[in-house]
């Protein structure tokens, strides 16, 4: 039952969109419990989702993760969504050790009854990034194929080994997932190079398109595999959630 914390400092790289769309993947054959722990809650409301209680409730202590987890559309898909209250969590925690473990500590309950649990971290390094690294075992980092995508990997890089020493000695990162793709320029078939040569059999070899039908779900509170099936993102999340099974049995 690995944690897998879907993770980049960077905004508007695939983040939330690899979330929902690995997390509804696995939940085709596993049961998978996707948490929103950003404030912006976009994996709630692109699964269409309207939550009386958040993980910022299960954060403060005036719920426990087990009564405001919600289930999905899909069978064997549950959240535990986020709110805008969550925003104010992101203010009241510090960096403290017991702060940090919040997540980790109110997991214990639930997390023998989920196969796979994928966390959706802030765009942003603070108590609730560091709270999703502090209960992960593994991490996806989704790149974006665009000029600065190695500078973006160094710096995660570099933060993913001060968490392991000081918090989370367990922390691995699963792969690297290039998102964002359009083949038909050279800038996108450079990067990917660029990140292969440089991070090699890390790199999953998968790599998701650039897609209007992946743009569009979220609006529709679907993810990709109920809005278009058929479509190369769907096509994209299905093959990866191949290799994260794999990769995870492996670990």
């Amino acid at each position: 039952m690995p944690v897998i914390g879907v993770i980049n400092q960077k905004g508007g790289v695939g983040k939330t969109t690899t979330a929902i769309n690995l997390s509804a993947a696995l939940a085709c054959r596993h049961n998978v419990l996707l948490i929103d722990l950003d404030p912006q809650a976009n994996a709630t409301s692109g699964l269409g989702l309207l939550p009386s209680s958040s993980v910022y409730d299960v954060l403060s202590g005036r719920s426990a993760a087990r009564h405001a987890v919600m289930r999905a559309r899909q069978q064997n898909l549950s959240v535990l969504p986020a709110s805008a209250e969550l925003a104010g969590a992101a203010i009241e925690l510090d960096a403290s050790e017991e702060d940090v473990r919040l997540l980790a500590k109110a997991l214990t309950g639930v997390r023998p009854r989920y196969e796979f649990i994928v966390v959706d971290a802030p765009p942003s390094f603070g108590a609730l990034t560091l709270n999703a690294l502090a209960a992960a075992d593994q991490l996806i980092l989704p790149v974006q194929c665009e000029y600065y995508a190695l500078e973006g990997i160094a710096g995660m890089m570099d933060t993913i080994d001060r968490v392991r020493s000081a918090l989370n000695p367990s922390l691995n990162v699963l792969g690297l997932l290039l998102t964002m793709a359009d083949q038909r320029t050279n800038l996108s078939r450079q990067v990917e190079d660029n990140v292969r040569a440089h991070f090699g059999e890390l790199v999953f070899e998968v790599v998701v398109p650039r897609s209007v039908r992946l743009a569009e779900a979220p609006s529709h509170g679907m993810p990709i595999f109920e809005y278009a099936p058929g479509s190369a993102g769907a096509v994209a999340y299905e093959a990866l959630a191949r290799e994260v099974v794999q990769r995870v049995s492996e670990a």
